[in-house]
């Protein structure tokens, strides 16, 4: 006897299910674990002796500058330090990673971005390599986060400048209010 129509296309509705399965990810293809790398920079300054400070621009042609201790450094870096971690399983179909490299900049970028923007906190995010005999350092570290609430959208800009200092740009527009910026550098090693 012979298999029917309905058997063929359950054996290939099957068939498709299991090919279409999620496979784990290659090692070739991991995303770069810029979370852990983050706070090993942050556990670095625990133990340091730089003379950290805080920039916040008060208009076009003035700064003011704070000392921070280095107890308070990990608050000032926690825009970068409570970030989601890409590396985690559960965000391996959520994002797709490009590598690239900028002749002009003489780096190699690995730039993460979300398959469905509107569902992830983190738009971009941007790993900068310059390449030596080694292998490559790391330099700078970009990420675009946004976050919406039912009254207002946050987009943070955020720059990390390995062994150097890091930016924070905050764009906040509430509903029915003009948008404001904002805008503190934290330097240690410049």
């Amino acid at each position: 006897m012979k298999p029917g129509l309905p058997f063929i296309a359950a054996l290939m509705a099957t068939l498709f299910f299991f090919s279409c399965k999620q496979k784990k990810r290659d090692p070739e293809e991991a995303f770069f674990p810029v979370l852990s790398f983050l706070q090993s920079q942050a556990t670095h300054m625990d133990t340091s002796l730089y003379n950290i400070r805080k920039i916040v621009p008060v208009d076009s042609a003035r700064n003011d500058t704070l000392y921070l201790r280095r107890e308070e450094f990990r608050a000032a870096a926690s825009d970068f330090l409570l970030l989601p971690d890409l590396t985690e399983s559960r965000y391996a179909d959520r994002y797709v990673q490009t590598k690239t490299f900028d002749e002009t900049l003489n780096r190699v970028l690995m730039i993460c971005t979300p398959v469905d923007p509107q569902q992830e906190e983190i738009q971009r995010q941007e790993v900068l390599i310059k390449p030596d005999a080694e292998g490559g350092k790391v330099t700078n570290i970009i990420i675009q986060t946004a976050r919406q609430t039912k009254d207002s959208l946050v987009e943070k800009r955020l720059l990390w400048q390995i062994g150097k200092s890091f930016q924070v740009t905050t764009t906040r527009q509430l509903l029915r209010q003009p948008e404001t910026t904002s805008t503190f550098r934290v330097v240690w090693n410049e």
